[in-house]
């Protein structure tokens, strides 16, 4: 067992935790979890999800910024809904990202390229809805998590499979906290 893979889904727990409760601090958890996996993935020759830590990296940073400047609620940051009208647009991202990213990664001796560049494609999109503190960010959480439990356990990377496991839990847990405190 990698102690190094532990180490990162420590972190990696309690960013999602703090993140569930709406709590800044997931952040600083979060930062260091990726910058760990970042070099697990690339030595399991995950391409996709290990540059998407790079990714993560920054996003936690900008998400940092974004939740202090939005300030605390009574029970956490407040959240919001994304517009029925803007899905389209998500989806769109999602599924183009999906396939450019898997396109790349079979140039490679890539692991697994299209699930590891879909993994990485609705990660991006579902990060980004995170940060703006959309509600909607959730079900693609889910199914991101749903994904990652495949593709680490197809790796051999159990621990962190497992974590995802954990992630998924927590991914519908969070969707129903953030409906709950969204705005009608």
């Amino acid at each position: 067992m990698n102690p190094w893979e532990l180490l990162a889904s420590a972190f990696g727990l309690a960013n999602l935790l703090l993140l569930a409760r709406r709590s800044v601090w997931n952040y600083p958890c979060g930062m260091v979890m990726v910058a760990i996996f970042a070099v697990i993935f690339f030595q399991a020759r995950l391409y996709a999800v290990a540059g998407l830590q790079v990714f993560f990296f920054a996003a936690q940073i900008h998400g940092l910024w974004a939740w202090r400047r939005a300030g605390r609620g009574e029970d956490g940051v407040p959240v919001r809904r994304l517009p029925a009208s803007r899905w389209p647009l998500v989806l769109l991202a999602g599924a183009a990202l999906s396939v450019a990213i898997a396109l790349i990664l079979r140039q490679t001796d890539a692991a697994a390229p299209i699930t590891d560049g879909s993994v990485a494609a609705w990660s991006l999109v579902a990060q980004a809805l995170t940060n703006w503190r959309m509600v909607e960010s959730w079900p693609l959480w889910v199914g991101i998590n749903i994904a990652s439990v495949a593709l680490y356990a197809g790796q051999a990377l159990w621990v962190t499979a497992g974590l995802y496991l954990l992630f998924l839990a927590i991914a519908v847990y969070s969707w129903r906290q953030w409906h709950l405190a969204s705005p009608a």
